[in-house]
């Protein structure tokens, strides 16, 4: 089942459309990575899905309904909850505090305790420095806050918009692992991500964006072993 789709949307920053016609599927249970250079459009894509930005046309549909223009905690509330570019965690509150936040929706204590030693048995690092104030971690530490909390609302589409941004390749590798691991516990992905060799490495299916438009699109090997792909994102050598 198709579970996240968008249909020709278009969207715009005033005069300037960043979106022009974009088709992009989410299938039930899969990795869907979205690469492309800085500007391409990755994040409007991913704010558009999240009600942050109003398509000017076209529709965003989860499990077959619109939800295009809907406010984000209702789309949160639905399934769909996003990992924001640069984090955006609370500096000021707590660790465990901040993962309690990304359960607010929810009203099932027993399950939410339940995710929450989830989430610490996960990442012990956060199980570590549960009392300690968010902005005192790592860049690392944060990323994995930020995932953290995101799995707290147990969503059935967890977006994550570039998250191995300033990170370290060691750390890099763990987001990865971890990203991997939140899908075969049975959450679908969808991933911007600049790290195009990483991204396609765990994907099921990529695109490719540029100018705000799908350029390429394919099994996720089968566009990682594209030339073109490997001479603008790959640092490999194009075909002349």
């Amino acid at each position: 089942m198709m579970l996240l789709e968008l249909k020709n949307v278009e969207a715009a920053y005033g005069n300037i459309k960043a979106l022009k016609g974009i088709n992009l599927s989410v299938p039930e249970g899969k990795i869907v990575t979205l690469i492309g250079a800085n500007g391409a459009g990755k994040s409007t894509t991913m704010k558009t899905i999240m009600g942050i930005m109003k398509p000017i046309a076209g529709d965003v549909l989860f499990k077959g309904e619109s939800i295009a223009g809907m406010k984000t905690h209702n789309i949160v509330r639905k399934g769909v909850v996003l990992v924001p570019e640069g984090r955006q965690i609370l500096q000021n509150m707590t660790v465990r505090e901040n993962l309690e936040m990304g359960a607010y929706q929810r009203n099932d204590a027993e399950g939410i305790k339940e995710d929450l030693s989830k989430v610490f048995e996960r990442f012990p690092r956060l199980f570590e420095r549960q009392g300690q104030f968010a902005g005192t971690l790592s860049g690392g530490e944060q990323q994995m806050l930020a995932i953290g909390r995101a799995v707290m609302a147990k969503p059935e589409v967890m977006l994550l918009d570039e998250p191995s941004m300033g990170l370290a390749p060691l750390v890099v590798q763990q987001i990865f692992d971890v990203i991997k691991d939140i899908n075969k516990m049975g959450t679908t992905v969808l991933l911007v991500e600049q790290n195009a060799r990483k991204a396609l490495q765990i994907a099921d299916y990529a695109y490719v964006m540029e100018t705000g438009k799908i350029v390429m699109e394919g099994p996720a090997q089968e566009v990682a072993s594209n030339p073109d792909v490997m001479a603008a994102y790959l640092g490999g050598k194009k075909k002349q």
